[in-house]
């Protein structure tokens, strides 16, 4: 017997449930998905279910097989360009789940973990930069073709905010607004108006049924949140080093951190403690394994420390 027989049933709920799965592997930002990286694991909220979290357990268990963590809901999104079989545009209530991931051997076949910038290429400042310049110009292109030239200076000033150009800085939060820009101007492959003859493998893999907004708008809530929550907590093994947790940290946000800054700082916050095992067995000079402290860990969710994100 199936152990999830609302899962298989007809519903014609027009709501549907749509959990954003996170992780850090070995340094890399990393996302759950189904359909072949295509959609984000999803399902109609079933009224044999008493909560929505409970709904969400169901579909991921269902769909994945990946065990479930730290849940929060995100946002409520309509999808007018999708409706169902009355006619009715789909209703999505999306949430944030950080996880440490399951290996493929546990995950159901259609689940597949993703590297999360393969969706968002542009939001990864750890090597050159250069993703996020090709953009940057080609929404230059965008905003000098509008039909005014009030259009076109809204257009510049909002490239300059959300793009970190001068005079603006960077803001890794904007993930959102970045994406937006790129569906209005038709710079990806979701967008209403897609430009012709554009390349859109600059902008990143696709995903069906507007997934790929509700990936950013968990990436933007993620990467506000661990500046004044020690979230990372969820994404991390019992025992670490410093360079794990920074790597860590430098995936999530999408730039490099100043080594000693980030040391400094994680020291003052007091926030972590050597670990009983002692060093790490890797190759070269053993690291200190370190542990989050025991009265940290129950108000993770409550503490207004976060971790450091300068950027070197």
């Amino acid at each position: 017997m199936d152990a999830y027989p609302e899962a298989e049933a007809p519903l014609q709920s027009i709501v549907e449930l749509v959990p954003v799965l996170i992780a850090v592997t070995d340094g890399g930002l990393r996302v759950l998905t189904v359909a072949q990286g295509t959609l984000l694991p999803n399902g109609p909220l079933s009224p044999l279910r008493n909560s929505l979290q409970a709904g969400v357990k169901l579909w991921v268990a269902k769909q994945t097989s990946q065990p479930m963590g730290y849940v929060e809901q995100l946002y409520t999104f309509v999808d007018t360009h999708r409706r169902n079989e009355h006619g009715m545009p789909v209703l999505y209530v999306s949430y944030l789940g950080l996880v440490r991931e399951a290996a493929d051997s546990i995950l159901h076949p259609d689940a597949k973990w993703q590297d999360c910038y393969g969706y968002f290429p542009w939001e990864d400042l750890r090597t050159d930069g250069g993703q996020r310049d090709a953009v940057v110009s080609r929404l230059g292109i965008w905003a000098n073709s509008a039909d005014t030239e009030e259009v076109r200076q809204k257009r510049l000033k909002h490239i300059h905010l959300c793009w970190g150009v001068e005079p603006e800085n960077w803001s890794e939060e904007y993930v959102l607004q970045r994406y937006e820009m790129l569906y209005e101007s038709g710079l990806i492959a979701e967008a209403a108006e897609p430009q012709a003859n554009f390349d859109f493998a600059l902008t990143g893999q696709t995903m069906r049924h507007d997934h790929r907004r509700v990936l950013a708008t968990a990436l933007s809530r993620l990467r506000a949140k661990i500046k004044y929550r020690p979230v990372i907590f969820e994404l991390m093994p019992p025992e670490f080093t410093l360079l794990q947790l920074q790597n860590s940290v430098e995936a999530i946000s999408g730039r490099l951190l100043h080594k000693q800054n980030f040391r400094r700082q994680i020291q003052q916050q007091n926030l972590i403690e050597p670990s009983d095992t002692g060093v790490s067995g890797s190759k070269g000079r053993p690291a200190q394994l370190c542990r989050f402290r025991d009265d940290v860990l129950p108000d993770r969710l409550i503490s207004d420390i976060g971790l450091p994100l300068g950027s070197r």
